[in-house]
């Protein structure tokens, strides 16, 4: 038969955390940067345009806009905005050149799922446009939200957790399902033990040669995900 390309989905099943104001200061002002040029409109909306330049192909089209099914995972998912494929393109493609990537959030099977996605993807095409319209910005989104400077309290990035799906596609069509959970807010209280992690995992641990703008998997692999098992919370298994 015909040759199936390998590919991995992050699906996201379940996160509680909180959102910063820097946080959404970022975003409003990468929709500023869009807006006034029409070069970085095409790299945000470009699922290559972090790979290196001269590497921004490969077979993934525009990331996931509305509710979709995922025969993989046999549910509905929504939009979910942070795929990255740099990591392949630095390792000079050890996943293939046709590997794909793919991230959503879970929103349920039957058609309650299909609506849930569909409302989850709906909210977040309002919010974009709401924020890229400078008076629904001051008047709403700014005067509701968190200021830079305020964010989730203690409590509440001790209380967050997130947990994910991983699938993955063999070329011979074998599918392989790993859960990632993490123990704290998402953004910002698992996010500051893996900095600190990855800080530890630079200066002490043996690592390869390479140099640059490096994402984590490349610059520290393994060690580094031993580190995040061992002392900041994630657990990493196969189904």
């Amino acid at each position: 038969g015909a040759t199936r390309s390998s590919g991995v989905k992050l699906l996201v099943r379940a996160m509680r955390g909180g959102v910063s104001g820097g946080t959404l200061a970022s975003f409003m002002n990468a929709i500023d940067e869009a807006r006034a040029d029409l070069d970085v409109a095409r790299m945000i909306r470009d699922p290559y345009g972090l790979n290196p330049e001269d590497e921004h192909n490969g077979p993934d089209g525009y990331d996931q806009q509305g509710a979709r099914f995922d025969d993989d995972a046999q549910t509905w998912t929504a939009p979910f905005i942070m795929a990255v494929r740099r990591s392949n393109a630095l390792s000079g493609y050890a996943y293939g050149r046709d590997f794909r990537y793919h991230e959503a959030s879970i929103a349920g099977k039957w058609f309650g799922g299909r609506i849930k996605a569909t409302l989850m993807g709906l909210g977040l095409s309002i919010f974009i446009v709401m924020a890229a319209i400078p008076f629904t910005r001051r008047h709403l989104l700014q005067r509701f939200s968190p200021k830079p400077g305020e964010g989730p309290s203690a409590s509440e990035r001790e209380n967050g957790f997130f947990k994910l799906l991983m699938v993955g596609r063999l070329p011979d069509g074998t599918l392989l399902r790993q859960t990632v959970t993490g123990d704290r807010d998402p953004g910002y209280g698992s996010t500051s033990k893996m900095l600190a992690e990855s800080a530890v995992c630079l200066a002490k641990d043996n690592l390869n040669d390479s140099a640059g703008c490096l994402t984590p998997s490349i610059a520290m692999g393994d060690a580094l995900l031993d580190r995040l098992q061992q002392n900041a919370g994630l657990t990493v298994e196969l189904e």
